[in-house]
This record gives structure tokens, C-alpha cells and sequence, in this order.
């Protein structure tokens, strides 16, 4: 089992541990985020919190029963009842339905708590996995897009009951 928590001030040195002891793990899938992520992180952490309370985001931490943070999953680019998921487990917990787990618990959160009515995703095309997590939260796919110039699929998944109805029909 899985919970999710929002992102605190509290979270900096643990998000940091949690993003250094992943790196090479993550940049296998993902462009890395470079040595300045890691060196200026604690603005970077008080910039994250700023958008978050400002709406346009909503950051989130992936704990395991024992409180261990085995993961991210963010909602970006709030705007008009729509944001971009984005998602990372740490190599530890990966294959284990965390992701899948984790991403039921925020479009949740995103069409109660945050009121959204729609979420898309982009995953790169050698990362089946995601593609496979995204399906199983009901997720369809949307067309090529490319990220950081390599190709990628878009994703979509309404929230509202009109939203899945019209996808099921159409």
C-alpha cells in the first residue's frame, strides 16, 4: 500500500537523498537533471513549493507503509481544469505496482481535492512500463509527441463522469 503526501518544506533533505541515490536509474528513461538540480536544490525545493501555492502545481510524495519515500507523482501546468502527470518510483520500489498504485491515488485527488477535469501524460517510447501504468489508470493514448527531442506517445484521462462517457463513445 501506498499513500501520497504533499510536498512540505520539511520533505527538502529527504526528496534530495531520495533524487541522488536514484539519479543514474532515472536518466535510463529520463533526460538527468544535471549537477545544478543537485548542487542548488534547496532553491529549486522552495521554488516547487512556491508554485504549489500558487495553484499551478500540486507535488506530491510516494510513501510506503513504513513512511519510506519510494517515489514522485506531480500534477503541472493546472490551468482550465487540466495538468500534465509526471511520475518517478526509485529503482527499489520499481515493478512492484507502486507507480500504478500511486497514479490511481492522484487522478483521485486530482478530480476530488483539486477539481480537475482532465490529466494528460507524455512517456518516451522505451519506457513501456509507464505506458503500462498509465493503461491500467485508464489512460488512452493521444498521438506522437516527443520529449527532450526523443519520441514519446501523449496520453489522456478524463476525470469526469462526461469526460469517460464521451471517450467511451467516440
Amino acid at each position: 500500500m501506498v499513500t501520497l503526501e504533499r510536498l512540505r518544506p520539511g520533505h527538502a533533505e529527504a526528496v534530495l537523498a531520495f533524487e541522488r541515490e536514484n539519479r543514474d536509474y532515472f536518466a535510463r528513461f529520463i533526460t538527468d537533471r544535471g549537477d545544478a538540480y543537485f548542487t542548488h536544490f534547496a532553491d529549486r525545493h522552495r521554488a516547487l513549493l512556491a508554485e504549489q501555492d500558487a495553484g499551478v502545481c500540486h507535488f506530491h510524495l510516494v510513501l510506503g507503509e513504513q513512511g519510506t519515500l519510494l517515489g514522485r507523482v506531480n500534477l503541472v501546468d493546472v490551468a482550465d481544469g487540466s495538468a500534465e502527470l509526471g511520475y518517478r518510483i526509485g529503482e527499489r520500489a520499481a515493478g512492484r505496482g507502486v507507480a500504478t498504485a500511486a497514479v490511481r491515488e492522484v487522478c483521485r485527488l486530482a478530480a476530488g481535492t483539486y477539481g480537475l477535469r482532465v490529466l494528460t501524460a507524455r512517456v518516451t517510447l522505451d519506457n513501456p512500463a509507464s505506458m503500462t501504468v498509465l493503461a491500467r489508470n485508464g489512460f488512452t493514448e493521444e498521438g506522437e509527441v516527443t520529449i527532450d527531442g526523443r519520441p514519446a506517445l501523449g496520453f489522456r484521462r478524463p476525470l469526469t463522469p462526461e469526460g469517460r462517457r464521451r471517450l467511451t463513445a467516440g
